[in-house]
């Protein structure tokens, strides 16, 4: 377990250049550079996808009658919402959506309402088609917005306070992102640094995707063997 600072010295010394010894010296242009890229890193993985490490699981009640939900109120560290993981608890059915705006004004105006619960997602609230009839627990999964943990008490934060900090995501990935940001800032070529980090970025992100089984068994009538392959699913990132 690597605090931000042990991630960001090995970072420097990978670039050959002087460790930083506190992130949050504004009197050393070094450390505060260090600090500005190490901040910069893990908000760019906060926004790449639905990290495991992100995922978590939340509850609002639908009240008789109410359309608007803003999410933040029932899931503090609220980032975003994980679409198609959204249920209706006590009656096991799924919340449609997020619809598009075209299906929103086409359903909302235009079409007989059905009994599917449909809603949309704005300014971070979840806004239903048609008010609830009854009161009603939703229960779905979204991203976490916390970036670091806490080292001493090992609560999640969502923004860098202390050199003890400790990254959620993968610290090797973190001290990657690090190196070529600073090469960057600093003017001097990244190109391979930059390359390894989208290498196993992509790795990474994609070893925590959900897997699903394909049956290739044959439907010829024969007694063909039956092959399983393991699939990656991936979503739209």
């Amino acid at each position: 377990m690597k605090t931000i600072l042990d991630i960001c010295q090995e970072a420097a010394d990978l670039a050959a250049v002087k460790r930083p010894e506190d992130l949050f010296n504004k009197n050393s242009q070094q450390d505060s550079i260090f600090l500005s890229v190490a901040k910069s890193t893990l908000d760019s993985l906060l926004r790449y996808g639905n990290w495991e490490e992100l995922t978590k699981e939340g509850c609002l009640t639908a009240n008789k009658g109410q359309s608007s939900y803003l999410l933040s109120d029932y899931v503090q560290d609220f980032y975003c919402l994980i679409c198609n993981t959204i249920y209706i608890k006590d009656m096991q059915e799924r919340v449609i959506g997020a619809i598009t705006p075209e299906q929103w004004m086409k359903e909302k105006y235009f079409n007989s309402p059905s009994n599917d619960v449909k809603f949309k997602l704005q300014n971070g609230r979840l806004i239903f088609l048609n008010p609830p009839s009854c009161r009603m627990k939703i229960v779905f999964q979204y991203r976490s917005n916390n970036i670091v943990w806490d080292y001493k008490t090992l609560l999640e934060k969502n923004v860098l306070t202390a050199n003890t900090d400790v990254p959620i995501f993968d610290e090797y990935l973190v001290k990657l992102g690090i190196l070529w940001r600073w090469l960057k800032r600093n003017g001097m070529d990244y190109t391979e640094e930059y390359d390894e980090y989208e290498k196993e970025l992509k790795k990474r992100y994609g070893s925590e995707l959900a897997t699903k089984d394909i049956c290739l068994a044959s439907n010829n009538g024969g007694a063909g063997e039956e092959v399983i392959i393991n699939v990656k699913v991936t979503d739209a990132h």
